[in-house]
């Protein structure tokens, strides 16, 4: 490829921040041309990023994402390793769906373009090489970037975040955005704009998190429920009477909602924090059906979300359901802060939390270096430091691969002899492989040491006995699942660790529940409570993975129609 003197560049006006082109090809001299000849014509006005693989680029895709930058025009290498072209841009379409789509062909690949115009409404296919790119590459980038000018890409608005480093609130602000896919930047409160932001809301470094939201309003140390009212979230039911409440909008709540939607039921999704639960915090879930390449948490979350919206479910975040009542023939949750919901019928689908680690000096510092579950929020934080991880299952080896790509160096910390126990051949193949992963069987934290933030931790191998002393700031936790069902006390038949019974598990020696009223059994994934079922990870007995928890919400749904029509 070769380049000419440039043409005059199209792009936003003088001193407007500059808009994103990005190209990813994994040979590196052809990415490095296709990059100069992109700049060479249009680096004065957008922003050219090259990446040299799809994993690479989708990363940096998120990182602006979360920025609030947008992109106009993607470029991508059909033949590429682990990730082509294609599936590149489906993937990136979750993110940047505005953006203009061309793949890179060679003569041989125009049968992959044709195939990629169906599975990723591609807007141009270039063939390699161009030469000269006056006649054959710039007039294909003129027209596409003119496209993009000229449909609705109004700049996604942008929350401003103003935090102290080491503090359990600020993180929670964060991550609580991240994962509403809200975007947002976020400020250190003794950086120089962090001042300025405080200085213009008028308000002192001793108040934070401080967060300013993209009209201009100010929220001094806000509650998730403020927090979601000001960025837009919906905190309040349309209605007063649905078909089916669904209690939980993890991979089970979602399914359901979905398919509650979709089968003409009036449904509504609560969600006390934020969509996709545990799943929703994965980096990457490789062993989900139909995505061979794997697909993050949060994007298989935000594809159901949108899913369940298109077909008219409701989705209400930041309300704690507290309690289940039984009213005749209805079924009431009631919300922690008084408030309440009625419905035929209802799904509890609230999944688990990760158990606490119990050692000294690790409650102080939650929030303030201690991490349960991944807190994707705090990886760029991690860059350059030694991060610790607690669990030897999929999620704590997920994280381990996501933060290997920040951190100087990433350490699994295993109570068992080896990970084969707990965690899918996949996984362990692929850790085996990063660098700088280090997995430490038969060692357990013992006692977290530090000042304000954590910053060492106390490890002890049970093989030996022997202890030792180790520097970090950053330890997430991945150990065992803990059911949030004490609300359901007196209500739905538990099991000792707190996990819903339902169905066959609730019929003892062939005999129904206590207080039973029906003539019959209690369906499949019913609860003790007549038309109040149960599906994914809060269920007894139920299998820990995603795949099953959403075949599970679909069939609460199928039982949810049962249960209507023969009541």
């Amino acid at each position: 490829m070769t380049s000419a003197s440039p043409a005059p560049a199209t792009g936003p006006a003088s001193g407007q921040a500059r808009i994103g082109i990005l190209t990813v090809d994994d040979d590196p001299s052809v990415s490095r041309a296709v990059a100069r000849d992109l700049r060479r014509r249009y680096g004065k006005n957008y922003r050219i990023i090259r990446a040299e693989s799809g994993q690479q680029a989708l990363d940096t895709l998120h990182e602006m994402k979360l920025r609030g930058d947008q992109v106009a025009l993607l470029l991508a290498d059909h033949r590429m390793p682990q990730m082509d072209g294609i599936q590149f841009l489906e993937r990136a379409m979750d993110i940047y769906p505005k953006a203009r789509r061309i793949l890179l062909t060679a003569y041989a690949d125009t049968e992959a373009a044709i195939t990629a115009i169906n599975v990723v409404d591609l807007d141009y296919y270039l063939l390699k090489p161009w030469d000269p790119p006056e006649e054959k590459f710039y007039p294909v980038i003129d027209n596409e970037l003119d496209q993009w000018k000229r449909s609705d890409h109004t700049p996604v608005a942008q929350t401003k975040v103003v935090t102290t480093r080491w503090s359990a609130r600020c993180s929670e602000v964060k991550d609580f955005l991240a994962r509403n896919q809200v975007p947002f930047r976020s400020y250190l409160s003794d950086d120089a704009e962090g001042e300025r932001l405080l200085a213009a809301a008028g308000v002192t470094a001793g108040q934070l998190p401080v967060v300013i939201t993209a009209d201009g309003q100010v929220l001094v140390e806000p509650s998730d429920s403020e927090l979601a009212g000001q960025v837009g979230l919906t905190t309040d039911p349309a209605e007063d009477f649905y078909d089916l409440i669904v209690v939980g909008a993890g991979p089970a709540g979602l399914g359901a909602a979905v398919y509650g939607a979709s089968e003409g039921l009036r449904t509504v999704l609560i969600e006390r924090l934020a969509t996709g639960g545990q799943a929703g915090q994965s980096s990457r879930i490789e062993n989900y059906l139909g995505f061979p390449d794997g697909v993050s948490g949060a994007q298989l979350t935000e594809r159901a979300r949108r899913q369940a919206l298109k077909f008219g479910a409701e989705m209400i975040t930041t309300r704690d359901a507290c309690a289940v009542e039984v009213n005749g023939s209805a079924r009431t949750v009631r919300f922690a802060d008084g408030g309440s919901i009625d419905a035929h019928t209802v799904i509890l689908a609230t999944g688990v939390s990760w158990r606490r680690l119990e050692a000294p000096g690790l409650d102080e510092f939650t929030g303030r270096g201690v991490f349960y579950g991944s807190a994707l929020s705090e990886a760029p934080a991690s860059k350059g430091q030694d991060v610790y991880i607690v669990g030897g299952a999929n999620s704590a080896g997920q994280a381990a691969v996501y933060f290997s790509r920040y951190a100087r160096s990433v350490t699994m910390l295993v109570r068992g002899p080896s990970l084969a126990a707990s965690m899918s051949y996949y996984l362990i193949k692929q850790i085996e492989g990063i660098e700088n992963i280090t997995v430490r069987p038969c060692t357990e934290v013992v006692a977290g040491h530090g000042t304000d933030h954590l910053e060492g931790l106390t490890l002890r191998d049970s093989a030996t006995g022997q202890e030792e002393q180790v520097a970090t700031g950053l330890l997430f936790v991945f150990i065992g699942a803990a059911p949030r069902t004490e609300w359901l006390d007196g209500v739905a038949v538990r099991d000792a660790r707190g996990f819903v019974l339902a169905g066959p598990d609730l019929m003892l020696d062939g005999e129904r529940p206590v207080g039973w009223e029906h003539d019959r059994d209690p369906y499949l994934l019913e609860s003790s409570v007549p038309g109040v079922f149960v599906a994914g990870d809060v269920r007894a007995n139920s299998v820990k993975r995603v795949a099953s928890a959403v075949g599970e919400g679909a069939m609460a749904v199928t039982l949810v129609h049962r249960y209507l029509e023969t009541r």
